[in-house]
């Protein structure tokens, strides 16, 4: 059955469920390089919430939030303001049920509707779902940096994923 996601633009009283989401990568996966659950407060420091332009998003399946995807800027110079960085988690249960195909779609339309030509996903060398993921939909690695970080005792490389619009 093909779930009915939506996107919600995020405010800062869903940010609870956000670091509710984020919180189980942090403790359980090298998807994100925190080691430690982070604040509602440092959420706002790289989840932009009412920008023009790089935009956050809750996942609805019927209603009922399943994760969220977010736009932000690749480096925070000008000459970069055709590129954004995405960044898509879902609830840990959530994978492989259409729920990221569907949200990935609808936040490319909103990238591109904000005039974004290049999209760009940062992953951790290990996440093997989510570059299989990125390429099955159409992204490309751009970039390989080696043993850049260390979690969990595992030194741990990130590969770059470019797609463009």
């Amino acid at each position: 059955m093909e779930p009915n996601i939506t996107l919600k633009e995020l405010t800062a009283a869903d940010l609870p469920v956000v670091k509710q989401i984020y919180d189980w990568y942090v403790l359980h996966s090298t998807a994100t390089f925190h080691t430690e659950p982070v604040t509602v407060d440092e959420l706002r420091d790289f989840i932009y919430i009412g920008h023009p332009r790089f935009k956050s998003w809750l996942i609805l399946d019927q209603e009922q939030p399943v994760g969220y995807c977010y736009l932000t800027n690749y480096k925070k110079r000008q000459a970069y303001d055709r590129t954004a960085e995405l960044t898509i988690y879902l609830a840990y249960d959530r994978a492989a049920k259409g729920t990221g195909k569907a949200a990935l779609t609808q936040l490319e339309a909103h990238a591109q509707a904000a005039g974004f030509k290049n999209l760009l996903a940062i992953i951790s060398g290990d996440n093997d779902r989510s570059i299989h993921f990125f390429e099955k939909n159409g992204y490309f690695q751009c970039a390989h940096f080696k043993n850049v970080g260390e979690k969990f005792g595992k030194v741990l490389d990130v590969v770059g994923y470019q797609k463009e619009l």
